[in-house]
């Protein structure tokens, strides 16, 4: 009998994954459970058990939120150019032409006038999939023109933000849609016309630091990133250590920069709710929310203040009291 054995080893045999189709089962970030995607697909991109929103792309969105078979795009032959003629490990040209093909979109929103609850309402939908939901050229144009829609036929605006910023292979010429959306907003204040914003994970950047943050009424999905900068920039430019959680949906709820955290499956019928407290009945904005809407104006009347000025009683002024010495 030998002293040195060789040790017995039991055979464990492993299943090979190459039956299984890719994109059948998808694993939740939340819980770590593998959800059936069709099941996935069928309940608007949330995880049934833990409530985990994945991304939902513009055209289920819409499908999601409007009155069946009434949604009509706008502005869907505008497309990116290259002004900077951009050069990089891939182009410009190059990302937008890969990015057309895998989204199906023209550019990274979706506008469009459709009806919620019987109502006529002008949509902005950004989507994620289409280089981070990044702002350029194109999206601030479709979203100021979804805006000047609004405001020509007297119709609220629905805009669901869903982007990383402004896109930089176009440079200053993106970062001018922050003032250009902005300024548009602006008249629509001042016609009282409301402005729902809608944010998803992510809202992030030149998007959050503009339109996305001037709605009159705020909305967020659970658990969605907004703010300006990453976490990560923050600590290292103000050397704090930062709150966990400060830049989720939930932190910005808690210290009133949004009104509501509502889950995707309810968004609908709130976003109606919302619109019938500030419409009439027949569907157009009443003079009363209108009103509610607009802002204080800054310029006093002048002739008013002079005529309260002209009619206030004069005060007599008290006689001085006499000294009580002697007179000389």
């Amino acid at each position: 009998m030998a002293i040195f054995s060789k040790p017995q080893y039991s055979t464990v045999k492993v299943r090979t994954r190459e039956g299984i189709k890719k994109g059948i089962w998808t694993k939740c970030p939340s819980s770590g459970e593998m959800v059936y995607v069709k099941d996935l697909k069928k309940n608007l991109m949330v995880v049934p058990s833990s409530g985990y929103h994945f991304p939902l792309p513009a055209p289920e969105r819409v499908e999601s939120l409007v009155d069946k078979g009434t949604f009509v795009e706008f502005d869907q032959g505008l497309s990116s150019l290259d002004p900077l003629k951009f050069k990089g490990v891939a182009s410009y040209k190059e990302k937008l032409e890969d990015n057309k093909k895998k989204t199906g979109m023209a550019d990274a929103v979706l506008c469009g006038i459709g009806k919620m609850g019987g109502r006529e309402v002008s949509l902005a939908v950004m989507d994620f999939r289409f280089l981070g939901g990044s702002m350029g050229s194109v999206v601030g144009e479709k979203i100021t023109r979804a805006i000047e829609r609004a405001l020509e036929g007297d119709m609220p605006i629905l805009i669901v933000s869903a982007s990383g910023g402004a896109r930089m292979y176009e440079g200053i010429i993106s970062l001018m849609q922050m003032a250009k959306t902005s300024a548009a907003l602006t008249k629509l204040a001042e016609a009282g016309i409301p402005f729902v914003s809608l944010l998803t994970n992510p809202t992030m950047a030149g998007v959050m630091a503009s339109f996305a943050s001037l709605g009159d009424i705020i909305l967020a999905e659970p658990e969605a990133l907004v703010g300006f900068a990453g976490r990560r920039v923050i600590k290292d430019t103000t050397q704090v250590d930062l709150p966990e959680g400060f830049q989720t949906s939930e932190f910005l709820l808690e210290h009133g920069l949004i009104d509501q955290i509502v889950p995707r499956l309810e968004l609908r019928e709130r976003i109606i709710s919302l619109l019938n407290l500030l419409s009439g009945s027949n569907g157009k904005v009443s003079a009363k929310a209108k009103s509610s809407l607009k802002k204080p104006a800054a310029k006093k009347n002048k002739k008013a203040a002079t005529k309260a000025t002209a009619t206030k009683p004069a005060v007599k002024k008290a006689p001085k009291p006499r000294s009580r010495g002697g007179s000389k």
